[in-house]
């Protein structure tokens, strides 16, 4: 998510330049990068995305180039199968055939403007590119835009917007799992009840900052049903009713930060209080937050957290790949 949005950056920034934009449409076999994968190259050298592990970008820039002079859009195909393959003068070993189409784009594309608004309103895009044999029609469109072609080979991709963070705290701790998350990508929120913490100059990195007591927190920030949350306020009293009104939530994923016996306190508090804390509510609590990557620091911590987040967004268990039985990429 984050090269699609420097791309739409790159693209905004230099409305009336031509660039050129590669898209990886189909993968046979094994590749660095899954179709959706796009690099966009601009007559001024700037570039922004990627489609390989930087083995391809140099052949891609010499077809973008020709391209962006007002070539016609083609589709370029890198066969990687043999054993020994020495494709542009680098073994890739990825055994495997990856199809790019390279298109001109002249200023910001209507495709482009609605993705970017899209996604700042949060709200997913159907995109279909066009690859195959019919010259003309080749390039990116919108799924309701896209001509008529039934004997086209075309590559269709859902844009969702991206995974929404929320983070309830505001301690040393948050501030690198904001930095991070941003990283990805993602759209970060952070909420405490204090003033003088909660402020855009400690978390700069943030979409937003809010200021709101605990007990009116979940219902002021109303985290949607994909939404990423943790609780990490080291205060007891705070994460107590922020855990009523979260836990009964519908979220993509809810943790906890601290030590087990300390949130199976707050389960039993809040079981006690009214909340019937349920088998299914206790599975979903990710308490203590995070993965077991020994971490002691902040940063450390942020990475074990974003790591068991990622996991749980891509439906996978976070075992070591090299125990993985099945193809990295589902």
């Amino acid at each position: 998510m984050k090269e699609l949005l420097e791309i739409l950056d790159l693209l905004h920034a230099a409305p009336a330049a031509p660039t050129a934009l590669a898209t990886l449409v189909r993968v046979d076999g094994s590749s660095y990068r899954r179709p959706g994968a796009r690099l966009l190259l601009a007559a001024d050298g700037r570039c922004a995305g990627s489609i390989s592990g930087g083995c391809l970008e140099d052949d891609v820039a010499a077809h973008a180039s020709e391209v962006r002079a007002g070539g016609a859009a083609r589709t370029v195909t890198y066969d990687t199968t043999t054993e020994n393959d020495q494709v542009w003068g680098v073994g890739l070993g990825c055994h495997g055939v990856v199809h790019v189409l390279v298109e001109r784009l002249s200023g910001l594309p209507a495709w482009a403007r609605v993705l970017r608004e899209n996604l700042r309103r949060r709200v997913p895009t159907e995109l279909a590119v066009v690859w195959g044999e019919t010259a003309a029609a080749r390039g990116t469109y919108l799924a309701g835009d896209l001509p008529g072609l039934p004997d086209a080979a075309i590559f269709r991709q859902l844009v969702a917007p991206p995974p929404a963070l929320v983070i309830f705290g505001t301690g040393n701790d948050a501030r690198p799992l904001v930095r991070f998350a941003r990283e990805l990508g993602w759209h970060v929120t952070v909420v405490d009840p204090r003033p003088a913490m909660a402020t855009v100059t400690r978390f700069p990195e943030a979409d937003s900052v809010v200021v709101a007591r605990p007990e009116e927190a979940a219902a002021r920030v109303a985290p949607a049903p994909d939404a990423l949350v943790v609780i990490m306020t080291h205060h007891y009293a705070h994460d107590l009713p922020l855990l009523r009104h979260l836990l009964a939530r519908p979220l993509a994923y809810l943790g906890l930060l601290g030590p087990r016996a300390r949130a199976e306190r707050i389960l039993r508090e809040l079981d006690a209080g009214g909340l019937p804390v349920t088998a299914e509510m206790r599975a979903r609590l990710h308490a203590p937050v995070g993965l077991d990557l020994g971490a002691e620091t902040a940063e450390a911590v942020a990475l074990s957290i974003l790591a068991e987040m990622q996991a749980v967004l891509a439906g996978r268990d976070a075992r070591p790949l090299q125990q993985r039985t099945a193809p990295i990429h589902g």
